[in-house]
């Protein structure tokens, strides 16, 4: 499949996503001032800075910032637009999630370096967890969650979506993830799904809000896309094309390299309008060297 040939479905077609070799590498969100936002990450979250480049010729910087290598964690690009110093956040993008094994520590950290505490660390009612919630300088949010110590502390991408049981059966099918954990809020007027390729405790996942009654959200121009790992964009690429034909969305980058660098990518959005860039994993590597 990945001379770019076409693809006839079939069963064994549609079982790709799930054999396929996938995990979240980056999420992608823009921020007015790189080098604030750079020294914020990493001096109130502990994150690294991976790399830093700056592309004159498209008018853009970015940043890649995490906890562990870019190999083999999901890890956070930060895009600064030249002369764009402001961006509209939206109501449709929730927040990252952040795992710790000392959240106290680590919510008085992030005051000392200008984060914003607006929900401070307690307990989950009704469960034994103890969660707090911060903003960075550019307003957006990160839920910080008290775990063991686990291999992936970039743990979460929270987004909001209009039918839950559509958005569901949309990563199981297009992108090959998992039902996690679904739990209803009628107190609070919410549904949340966890979606992913293995445990929520262990790894990233999407956690997807359902608000009681509300179908529709501004998505603003901060969050951009969260990338995923394929080995076949062109395979990938056929049954997503092929989903969204029941369950909407649809194909915006159709498979192949991108101009100058040869990672072959496929791009497309989700029910609800939101982006995934699907990477090849032998590409991606290769841009890492």
């Amino acid at each position: 499949m990945a001379d770019g040939s076409p693809v006839v479905p079939s069963d064994e077609f549609l079982e790709w996503p799930k054999k396929d070799n996938r995990r979240f590498l980056h999420a992608v969100h823009r921020v007015g001032d790189l080098d604030r936002s750079i020294k914020f990450y990493t001096e109130a979250f502990g994150m690294k800075l991976l790399r830093k480049r700056d592309i004159p010729e498209e008018k853009y910087s970015n940043a890649f910032v995490g906890f562990g290598t870019e190999e083999s964690n999901f890890v956070l690009e930060l895009v600064y637009n030249y002369g764009v110093h402001k961006y509209d956040i939206g109501t449709g993008f929730g927040h990252f999630g952040i795992a710790t094994t000392e959240i106290y520590k680590l919510v008085e950290n992030i005051r000392t370096k200008g984060g914003n505490i607006t929900r401070e660390p307690a307990p989950v009612e009704g469960a034994m967890a103890v969660i707090a919630f911060v903003t960075d300088p550019v307003g957006y949010s990160f839920e910080l969650l008290q775990r063991p110590p686990t291999p992936e502390r970039l743990c979460q991408v929270m987004l909001s979506v209009a039918d839950l049981d559509r958005s569901i059966k949309f990563y199981e099918k297009a992108l090959g993830m998992e039902l996690q954990l679904k739990f209803d809020r009628p107190d609070q007027n919410y549904t949340i799904a966890m979606m992913g390729y293995a445990d929520q405790f262990k790894t990233t996942v999407f956690e997807l809000k359902y608000n009681y009654g509300v179908t529709e959200y501004t998505k603003g121009n901060g969050y951009v896309q969260v990338a995923i790992s394929t080995d076949d964009v062109y395979k990938s690429a056929a049954v997503v094309s092929l989903v969204t034909k029941e369950l909407g969305g649809k194909i915006t980058r159709p498979p192949g390299p991108i101009p100058g660098i040869n990672t072959k990518i496929t791009s497309f959005v989700d029910p609800d309008g939101w982006k995934i860039v699907l990477v090849d994993n032998e590409d991606f590597l290769k841009e890492l060297e």
